[in-house]
């Protein structure tokens, strides 16, 4: 039970990662205005799955303080089911024409884990400066993007899309290294809030995210994307929320208060979904009372 119950962890651990990841697909269909695949959105949570459970089963050296409850893992069935997810994807991906993007999550991730020696040197994203924060939320926005092309040919639009997902996976990444100060100072891992400091950080983040809105906005009211009010003001709301309350970077976090923060960024896309549902008979109400 010992070795059963870390495994099992590690196994589960990133499925509301992955799951967000299939609704956050879906919003960007939202944003286009067009009718998307639900096999797309297997394939995308499966793709997020895979590279976020690869990285946790690679571990490093700060992984054993940051991630202490996986210690003694079986790595054996993880990579296996890591393999199975990624193969999954691709044959979902290959009957639309995209199979050639697997490619991209799996070698950012492996570059993200383990790095890449070259001489004496390693080429490795984790720390590295809030380099690989960027590198994580470009990967994530342009397979957004590149999935969206499907169904949508203007370059505007997709780009919209790519900043808006890349910058939003930015942040929450940052947000989550919060978590990991003790374990990345010690380490030597130089992220953004080992060298900013929290204060700092947290004042960077909130301006990256007002302009992201500000800026996505923008682009809604030159119709190169689709009005979605409440998905726009929720994600708005619930990074501030967690960007201004929710930040830890103590060891004694009470679980209540991790829940939350896991809440407002892995939850955010599944709630605005729920909400924009929940909230839909309303705007269709006043839209045909308007007419």
């Amino acid at each position: 039970m010992n070795i059963f119950t870390p495994t099992f962890r590690l196994l589960t651990v990133s499925l509301p990662v992955a799951i967000s990841g299939a609704f956050r697909l879906y919003i960007a269909c939202l944003f286009l205005g067009v009718e998307g695949d639900v096999s797309l959105y297997i394939a995308f949570a499966l793709l997020v799955y895979a590279t976020y459970t690869l990285d946790r089963t690679l571990g490093c050296e700060e992984d054993r303080i940051n991630r202490s409850e996986l210690e003694g893992t079986k790595k054996e069935m993880p990579i296996l089911l890591c393999i199975i997810s990624f193969l999954s994807a691709a044959f979902i991906l290959s009957r639309h024409a995209l199979e050639k993007i697997v490619l991209l999550p799996a070698a950012i991730g492996y570059l993200y884990s383990r790095g890449i020696k070259l001489g004496g040197f390693v080429i490795k994203l984790k720390g590295s400066y809030g380099a690989k924060n960027l590198v994580v939320g470009i990967t994530w926005g342009a397979l957004i993007a590149g999935i969206m092309r499907t169904w949508s040919s203007n370059l505007t639009s997709l780009l919209s899309i790519f900043s808006f997902f890349s910058m939003k996976v930015f942040i929450n990444s940052v947000i989550y290294d919060f978590r990991d100060i003790r374990g990345d100072t010690e380490a030597g891992i130089k992220t953004l809030p080992v060298m900013l400091g929290e204060k700092k950080t947290k004042t960077v983040l909130l301006t990256l995210h007002l302009i992201l809105h500000l800026a996505f906005l923008s682009a809604v009211l030159l119709g190169y994307i689709r009005f979605e009010p409440v998905i726009l003001l929720y994600s708005f709301i619930a990074g501030v929320v967690c960007i201004s309350f929710y930040l830890e970077t103590g060891t004694n976090e009470k679980k209540r208060r991790r829940l939350i923060r896991e809440f407002l960024i892995d939850g955010e896309s599944a709630s605005a979904v729920a909400l924009r549902k929940f909230t839909e008979p309303l705007f269709l109400r006043s839209a045909s009372c308007n007419s």
